[in-house]
């Protein structure tokens, strides 16, 4: 290889690794579908090896090709990341595309865009709710800018590559049950999982890592977990726990502790915590508008 390759071309590799097919990288790059092709060939004479291979009406990397989208991945967030610091010197103004789940977003993330809009107006944040799922696929896919997930320590996630991870915060676990399962025990009473195995379980609608969490905690204690319910809102889980309909595990985040008709059991710490992490591309962490979106994050997450 005489000469660097074009970043341009290096892009489309790493886009063909993530979609899968040409036709997809055309209409995400809006490049034509030849066109996307014959840059690809022009790379692999940059590069001096075969990059692709073909599969019937497709193609797939080499490992020439695997090796280089994990090269270029680091190539271009140093680019973006070098241009990010030189275009920061007029101060953080833009716009800023962030999403995050429920509980971060009522808590953590409302309090921080009002704290960004009073301390830098050239900020334009624009939110969106979503679950860590769907976060992590707009990053990837350039639609977003920031974003909040969470995971559990008994079930971690696994980030894409491409994408950077900075922890938030870390929050304990706790069982919310009907008020009679609490008659005569003190509020920090560690329970017995094994009377619930006969209970319905309440988990979340739109993930599936509540799902693989009380299926690990339940296994724990040596049964499996009916699962009675799949809601989405943390106000009808303590409901429906207050009714008698199911328990479930919550983040401490998620406890409505003014409620009468719900007990709430700290879960025993060797099952876990709750963690939350702020997400961007690879080399956009000095972009002006994310750098300070994600400091009055990370303060609103310790108050």
């Amino acid at each position: 290889m005489d000469a660097l390759p074009d970043l341009g071309r290096l892009r489309l590799l790493v886009e063909l690794s993530r979609l899968g097919t040409m036709a997809a990288v055309a209409e995400r790059t809006g490049y034509g579908t030849s066109a996307v092709s014959k840059h690809l060939a022009v790379l692999e004479q940059e590069i001096g090896a075969p990059l692709l291979a073909p599969v019937g009406r497709r193609v797939r990397l080499t490992p020439a090709g695997e090796r280089l989208v994990e090269h270029a991945v680091g190539i271009l967030a140093a680019v973006e990341e070098a241009r990010a610091e030189l275009c920061g010197e007029a101060g953080p103004a833009g716009r800023m595309r962030l999403a995050g789940y429920a509980s971060a977003t009522e808590q953590v993330v409302v309090p921080a865009l009002v704290r960004l809009r009073t301390e830098h107006p050239g900020v334009e944040a624009q939110l969106y709710e979503h679950e860590p799922e769907q976060t992590l696929q707009l990053l990837l896919a350039g639609d977003i800018d920031l974003g909040v997930i969470y995971d559990y320590s008994l079930v971690p996630r696994e980030v894409p590559s491409g994408l950077s991870v900075r922890h938030l915060a870390a929050e304990p676990l706790h069982l919310a049950l009907p008020a009679a399962y609490g008659a005569g025990q003190g509020p920090a009473a560690l329970p017995d999982l094994r009377q619930l195995a006969g209970a319905g379980w309440i988990t979340n609608s739109r993930g599936t890592d509540d799902d693989e969490l009380v299926q690990r905690v339940c296994a724990l204690a040596g049964f499996t977990p009916r699962i009675a319910h799949r809601v989405d809102s943390l106000h009808l889980i303590n409901m429906l726990a207050g009714a008698g309909l199911g328990v479930a595990l919550l983040a401490d985040s998620g406890v409505e502790r003014h409620r009468t008709d719900v007990v709430f059991r700290p879960l025993d710490p060797l099952l876990g915590t709750r963690r939350s992490f702020l997400v961007a591309r690879r080399g956009q962490w000095s972009w002006p508008p994310i750098a300070c979106a994600a400091r009055a994050l990370a303060e609103a997450a310790q108050n």
